[in-house]
């Protein structure tokens, strides 16, 4: 019998408890799982940032950190963090992004705004869209949830670029890397996705220099992290045309403080970092299995590589 010790909200242990205990007896582990174990005993933390665990020192005997959340910038630099640290991924969250991502796509390439913001009796002449295969797309960051999101969005027939830190091989997606290939990922780009994670090298990744790389008028959809786009250069890209709008998902400080500048911006959609939620049934999948891997003496999969911050 293992121990488990479950570390996040309360009212996510509301959601956990049932599916996570059927998840383990399912794989085959024999666990008491539980919100209130002695650290000295506990052999795996099921874990969210946001949980009564921040000083991991105590906990001697732990085998592993299993993640709640697809990121983990807010706990892969926490020097008392010794053990195996796990991110969450998820079929259920990688889907969800997907259908987010690609509505507004969708939403930008269509210009639907226009007809449901300007409901006023009046019979616009409207400029057709180009089709699917003349609207370029890059994506930043094509791991796991870039990739599926690239995919989907490849069956639409638009044409899709892919940018990673690090050489990639994506089946209907043009990968660059590096410097000279983000510069060329971004010039010209119709519409950029953000799923890049939160590390000292992405921050402000896309800038002035860079949003000026982009087709005049383009769009930037943020369903990543808040900092991996300067607020104030986006602020002014909006206001001059240059990027004709804006829908962000993450931002700098969340909840976003009330005066924030981008509530008021008509070029600007916020949604309250809903772009795609931790499903507890499929997660709890994903977790238990890593846990029997554990205790089988395989490799835990999702493994975050502390250096690279994920």
């Amino acid at each position: 019998m293992i121990n488990i010790l479950f570390s996040a909200k309360s009212e996510r242990w509301d959601e956990y408890e049932s599916p996570l205990t059927n998840a383990l007896a399912q794989a085959g582990v024999q666990a008491n799982l539980s919100r209130d174990h002695d650290p000295v005993d506990v052999d795996y933390i099921v874990f969210a940032p946001n949980g009564p665990v921040t000083d991991f020192t105590p906990y001697t005997k732990t085998k592993a950190i299993m993640s709640l959340w697809a990121g983990v910038e807010t706990v892969v630099d926490n020097a008392t963090l010794t053990q195996p640290l796990c991110r969450l991924v998820d079929d259920s969250l990688t889907n969800g992004m997907v259908e987010w991502v690609v509505g507004h796509t969708l939403r930008h390439h269509l210009g639907i705004d226009e007809h449901i913001t300007k409901q006023d009796g009046v019979w616009r002449d409207f400029v057709y869209p180009p089709v699917a295969a003349h609207r370029p797309v890059t994506i930043l960051g094509v791991g796991a949830l870039g990739a599926a999101c690239g995919q989907a969005l490849h069956q639409l027939g638009f044409p899709v670029t892919g940018w990673s830190r690090s050489a990639k091989d994506i089946p209907n997606i043009t990968c660059l890397h590096g410097d000279d290939g983000l510069r060329a990922a971004l010039t010209g780009a119709e519409v950029v996705i953000l799923l890049l994670p939160q590390t000292p090298e992405t921050e402000n990744i896309l800038n002035a220099e860079r949003m000026a790389l982009l087709a005049k008028g383009a769009f930037i959809i943020n369903p990543g992290r808040g900092p991996l786009i300067d607020d104030d250069a986006l602020l002014a890209a909006l206001d001059s045309g240059q990027i004709a709008h804006a829908t962000l998902d993450v931002f700098r400080t969340e909840p976003l403080p009330a005066a924030h500048p981008f509530w008021a911006h008509p070029k600007l959609t916020v949604t309250p970092h809903i772009a795609s939620s931790t499903r507890p049934e499929t997660a709890s999948h994903v977790i238990a299995e890593n846990i029997a891997r554990g205790e089988a003496g395989q490799p835990f999969r999702y493994l975050v590589d502390r250096r690279r911050g994920y």
